[in-house]
């Protein structure tokens, strides 16, 4: 009985110990992109940073030659210094001098660490990079590439490889963007503030595809009525033109128009003039705010 208590006794001890070393400088470390208790060496160009972000902003700035700018081969990472006791050491969870947590997140395979669990981490092995938002939460789409909400699974429409390429508005790399990013309709991905601020400036077609990005029947009324309310002259009265729609890709013989042209199949005004007379076509980026 009395031998039970000192080993459980000394399992307790051993419990509160780990739990500090989990805890120790939680918090107090780290940079602007993530909170951990270790820094990396560039395998690249053998400096220290604070993360590969850190690493890439420096390198790739507009003060840096050219032709040294690069970005860090993230899993070729091999060493870490710990930020409490400066020791420096092979890449792993815990430190091996002082023996703190250098991130409460780790991942061996993207030689990455985070303190901030809240953002609920996972590794996608598919996509080879860890993500955030729970892996119960999202599916990876092969087609796409790309790790997707639970929530589009039997609804989004894949695009090859949807996020391995630039922000069309930005030209940040999507793929491992920290930012919100957000699938159009018409499979096209972007960040969302990026979106939002081409809402703010009224334009509402995928910079892509030029594809209509929400559901435009508000505007295409406006438009109905600001071509009823403005006859062309007499010369352009039976002026017929060709265009093609940018929603459906239907081409249409239409009536020429200075405002916009119909499309005759979806009633989309998401058009643009090919051939046939002066040059007047809309797009859904058209200087109208939907409401």
């Amino acid at each position: 009985m009395g031998s039970e208590s000192v080993a459980q006794s000394d399992f307790l001890e051993f419990g509160d110990t780990e739990a500090s070393l989990m805890e120790i400088g939680s918090g107090n470390y780290g940079c602007s992109h993530y909170r951990r208790r270790c820094k990396i060496r560039a395998p690249c160009c053998n400096e220290i940073f604070d993360c590969r972000h850190c690493h890439n902003d420096a390198k790739n700035g507009l003060e840096t030659n050219p032709l040294d700018r690069h970005d860090i081969p993230r899993h070729e990472v091999t060493k870490v210094i710990c930020s409490l006791c400066d020791t420096e050491q092979d890449v792993k969870q815990n430190c091996i001098n002082c023996g703190v947590c250098l991130g409460k997140y780790y991942c061996s395979k993207c030689k990455f660490f985070d303190d901030d669990v809240l953002k609920n981490q996972y590794h996608c092995d598919e996509c080879g990079i860890c993500r955030t938002g729970g892996k119960e939460n999202f599916f990876h789409c092969n087609k796409c590439g790309c790790c997707y909400s639970m929530l589009m699974k039997d609804a989004h429409r894949c695009v090859e490889r949807a996020m391995h390429h630039n922000c069309p508005v930005c030209f940040e790399f999507l793929f491992d963007t920290m930012r919100d990013i957000t699938v159009l309709p018409c499979g096209h991905t972007i960040h969302l503030e990026c979106l939002k601020e081409m809402e703010q400036h009224y334009r509402y077609s995928c910079p892509v595809c030029s594809k209509s990005i929400c559901d435009m029947t508000t505007l295409w009324k406006k438009l109905d009525q600001e071509i009823a309310a403005t006859p062309m002259p007499e010369t352009y009265q039976n002026k017929m033109v060709w265009i093609l729609c940018n929603d459906c890709g239907a081409n249409s013989h239409v009536q020429f128009h200075v405002v916009a042209h119909k499309c005759s199949r979806c009633n989309s005004y998401n058009t643009r003039q090919t051939r046939g007379g002066p040059a007047a076509s809309c797009s859904s980026e058209v200087g109208i705010k939907i409401k």
